[in-house]
Parts: C-alpha cells; sequence; structure tokens
C-alpha cells in the first residue's frame, strides 16, 4: 500500500497559516483550511479509501476556533489517524505578540478569540494556551517574527517537498497584435518579423493549424531560428522557476493578425515542452 502525507497546519492567528496552505497547495497537496477537529477522524478514512491521487498529499489548517476540548485530544487522535496509510506532520507556525498585534492593526483583520471585554493581546495569550497540545506534538516549527511572505513559503518549501518540484503549468496564448495585447501574461514575444503567409494568396484563409501553412513556415531560416531560441530560452529559465515555487506561466505569442505566424511557433513549443513531460493548455484568441 502506498503511503500517503498528511500534514496538519496550525499556529498563532496572523502567523501565516494561509500563506503555508497556499503554498502547500502549489506542491500538490489537497488542502483544506480550518477543519473542526471532530471531522478529522472521518475525513482521514475517507482520504485513505480514496484512489485519486489528488489525495495522495493533503493538508489540514486547524486553529484555535475549535473547542478546548478537543485541542486536548488531539495528541491521541493524531496518533490514531497516522497509525495507518498516513505519513504525517504537525507545522506549527508562531510570531512574537507585538508583531501579531501590528499585523492585525495593518490588515485591519479581527483575531477569532476577540470579544468586546477582551483586547487583542489577551486574545493572542490564550490563543497561545489553546494551542499548546498541537505545539507539544509539531515536529516542525517557524516562527514568522522576521519573515516576510516570501521567505515563509521558501521555509515551507524547503522543509515539505517531497523530491523534485513540481513542473510549472504553461498557458500558452496566441494573438493579433491588431485586435490588442492580451492582458495578465508573464511574457510577450512578437513574431511579426518573420516571412508571412498572408501574402500567398492560397495560405490567406488558412491559420497556423493547417498543415499548408506549416508546410510554408517548415524549413525557414527565420523560422527555425525563432523557434529554437524561444526553446532554448524556456529550457533555461523554466527550472530556475520550478526552483522558486512558481506553479504557472503564461506566455503569448502574438503576430500581426493571430492566425498564421504565432498560431505556428506556439503550437510548435506546445510539443516541445509537452516532450519534457509539462501540462501546457493552448489558447489561440484570434481563432475562437
Amino acid at each position: 500500500m502506498n503511503v500517503k502525507k498528511l500534514v496538519i497546519v496550525s499556529g498563532l492567528s496572523g502567523s501565516g497559516k494561509s500563506i503555508a496552505l497556499h503554498t502547500l497547495e502549489d506542491l500538490g497537496h489537497y488542502c483544506i483550511d480550518n477543519l473542526p477537529l471532530f471531522l478529522l477522524k472521518e475525513l482521514v478514512a475517507g482520504l485513505a479509501g480514496a484512489d485519486n491521487d489528488a489525495f495522495a498529499q493533503t493538508a489540514v489548517g486547524i486553529d484555535a476556533r475549535n473547542q478546548p476540548q478537543q485541542l486536548d485530544g488531539l495528541p491521541k487522535l493524531l496518533e490514531l489517524v497516522c497509525n495507518g496509510p498516513f505519513e504525517c506532520r504537525i507545522l506549527y507556525l508562531e510570531a512574537q505578540t507585538e508583531t501579531l498585534i501590528k499585523r492585525f492593526s495593518e490588515t485591519r483583520r479581527k483575531h477569532p478569540l476577540t470579544a468586546p471585554d477582551r483586547p487583542l493581546a489577551k486574545a493572542i495569550e490564550i490563543e497561545r494556551k489553546l494551542l499548546e497540545p498541537i505545539l507539544s506534538d509539531s515536529d516542525l516549527r517557524i516562527d514568522t517574527t522576521h519573515t516576510n511572505v516570501h521567505q515563509l513559503r521558501d521555509l515551507v518549501r524547503k522543509h515539505l517537498r517531497d523530491g523534485t518540484p513540481p513542473k510549472v503549468s504553461i498557458l500558452l496564448q496566441t494573438f493579433g497584435f491588431k485586435h490588442g495585447m492580451p492582458q495578465d501574461v508573464d511574457f510577450v514575444f512578437d513574431v511579426r518579423c518573420l516571412p508571412n503567409p498572408h501574402w500567398q494568396p492560397e495560405l490567406r484563409p488558412l491559420t497556423g493549424l493547417d498543415l499548408a501553412v506549416a508546410r510554408f513556415l517548415d524549413g525557414l531560416p527565420e523560422v527555425e531560428k525563432m523557434y529554437g531560441d524561444l526553446a532554448r530560452f524556456f529550457d533555461h529559465w523554466i527550472p530556475r522557476f520550478e526552483a522558486d515555487g512558481r506553479s504557472y506561466l503564461t506566455v503569448a505569442v502574438g503576430c500581426t493578425g493571430g492566425q498564421h505566424r504565432s498560431v505556428y511557433i506556439a503550437e510548435q513549443l506546445k510539443s516541445h515542452f509537452e516532450a519534457e513531460g509539462r501540462k501546457v493548455t493552448i489558447r489561440h484568441r484570434e481563432l475562437l
């Protein structure tokens, strides 16, 4: 039986639990935030019987909004659920009280344990005591007092990433400059300098998906050089993005009308990325 992985993410409110969970999600974990403890046993039983690989790695956020008696019983509960097909880790995040007060002041969010007669500092003190059962059983503890968002993500990836970093997912989008540039993309490449099939009357109504257009562009030195340079660029830099924890990349390729050259180049890049085992989605904007 394959061992499944379960990460319990807990700690003080404002210490970065949501960031840790988002990072684990990017690493391929199925993440559940603020799970009531009385549901943990049932969740683990369901995950243990699931054949879907999406549940092979699961992360669960648990905080002080659970009842005190449930938190006191967490060590025994974890001992029970981790003796099954799960490899368990407990990540506990904390920070100094002054830092937590400053963070709540900056974000203007309400601490879950504050009340009209209970100031923020007192709520943090109560939360520390409530979470002591989790802290005592944690095998990874991170103090985020002097840690920014990016540093926390790096620490979580460093300690909880299993093996090599996951491959980045790539969205390739083609477009025509005369119709406007796309928004929210990471890279834009202009291939208008390549020979244009539009000026061949028999190719004008076709697209870069058609064999006749592909044959026209195949073997042209400029086209081979453009494709080769782009492939080498991504072969060099994509592993750097992956090592930095990037989970997706959006690449736009444009020509004048978004019909011939950009479509052809993007399809070539798609084949190149897929041959390397990367997940690729392609969207030809002007062909929709």
